[in-house]
């Protein structure tokens, strides 16, 4: 039976972590994510699972790309300077094709910034923080128990498709209280990374499949493999050769592009009749959702679509919903990082118009309302 409680957004994800069938933790304490570290250090030694803190955030991933090789459901959580610190290895595990998942509790920055105070100032950095041509899958929720049911499908995918997960939580989700109701014998979906079936001496542990995502042996089960940060071929084995580097990181790229279908999850309001779509994601969208609600009861055409998936950008979806509209308006806690995205997708002959907060206060309803107002004058 549920059991109704008041719990931190940071407290749901640690949740929604140990419910996916997380098995080991390693990290570094930072605010505004070090709650999911202490209840990590409380919860996961009850269950049989291992915490260990890092003596960094680099020595963190590492430990958690390890653990994973192994057949560990791992994460870590951070914040924007550990995000940074990690970037190689979130790389690595990407070109590794190793699941793990990546809590980032994003803050003001850049550098130390406002360790306590709220941003969104991450949302490139997910994409785009480690080089090279590879595609990432990163979430943003916008409420605490959506914390929880997406921390579980961070893990799900991470497993589905062999890849790093971002979780992209703000400080103002990570530190906010709200009503939590989980039964803890609810059935949810766990999706475990797929196991081979052939005999060890014929596994190709980067084997081109049809649907790009190979099967993951786990370490200690008979299935030696080559685990390298080098561009290699199916037996994991490093290889210049142009079509094996060519099918590899086309590969890398369309296990997660091609898919964008199956990953990509988003909410909608109001969008088929709307003269002015808001385009919101994370503690924003609430603000966003508020303005709406009000705008529309004054008899303003105002409807808004909330991106739950960042990465990978559905934009086929973003450009029809976009198609017609008097403006598009992105608020967002950073110098209009998915904005510069929406104007990328959406045809030259709409405006795209971002609404920008930089100094760690949250956008409020009233100012994404105003806006609305002035482009319908």
């Amino acid at each position: 039976m549920a059991k109704v409680r008041l719990v931190q957004g940071n407290e749901a994800c640690a949740l929604g972590a140990l419910k996916a069938g997380a098995s080991f933790y390693a990290g570094y304490p930072i605010t505004p994510s070090t709650e999911i570290a202490e209840h990590m250090a409380e919860m996961m030694p009850a269950c049989g699972a291992r915490f260990v803190q890092m003596e960094d955030e680099i020595a963190s991933i590492g430990a958690v790309i390890g653990a994973a090789a192994t057949g560990a459901k791992a994460f870590t959580a951070t914040s924007g300077p550990g995000f940074s610190l990690m970037q190689e290895l979130v790389g690595y595990a990407a070109l590794t094709e190793v699941p793990c998942v990546i809590v980032d509790v994003q803050r003001m920055g850049p550098s130390t910034g406002l360790p306590t105070l709220s941003s969104q100032g991450d949302i490139q950095q997910a994409r785009w923080g480690s080089h090279g041509d590879h595609s990432v899958i990163a979430i943003a929720p916008s409420s605490v128990m959506e914390t929880y049911y997406q921390t579980i499908k961070a893990f799900n995918l991470a497993e589905k498709y062999r890849t790093p997960v971002v979780f992209l939580l703000d400080e103002e989700i990570g530190h906010l209280r709200e009503r939590f109701e989980v039964d803890p014998d609810e059935a949810v979906e766990i999706i475990d990374r797929k196991q081979p079936t052939c005999a060890p001496e014929e596994y190709l542990p980067y084997e081109n499949v049809e649907d790009g995502v190979p099967a993951m042996a786990k370490f200690g089960q008979g299935y030696r493999y080559h685990i390298t940060g080098l561009t290699h071929n199916e037996k994991g084995f490093y290889s210049s050769a142009l079509p094996v580097v060519d099918t590899f990181n086309r590969r890398l790229l369309g296990k997660i592009e091609d898919h964008v279908d199956e990953i990509f999850e988003s909410e909608e309001f109001f969008t088929d009749d709307c003269d002015v779509l808001l385009i919101a994601y994370g503690s924003v969208a609430r603000s966003a959702q508020e303005a709406m609600e009000e705008l529309r009861e004054q008899g303003l055409k105002v409807g808004l679509f909330r991106p739950i998936t960042i990465w990978p950008i559905h934009e086929e979806k973003i450009k029809a919903l976009c198609a017609g509209k008097k403006a598009v308006i992105v608020p967002e806690m950073n110098m209009a990082q998915y904005a510069r995205e929406v104007r990328r997708i959406v045809p030259s002959e709409t405006p795209v118009i971002p609404l920008s907060r930089v100094d760690s206060e949250l956008i409020i309803p009233e100012e994404v309302a105003e806006l609305v107002k002035e482009v319908l004058k």
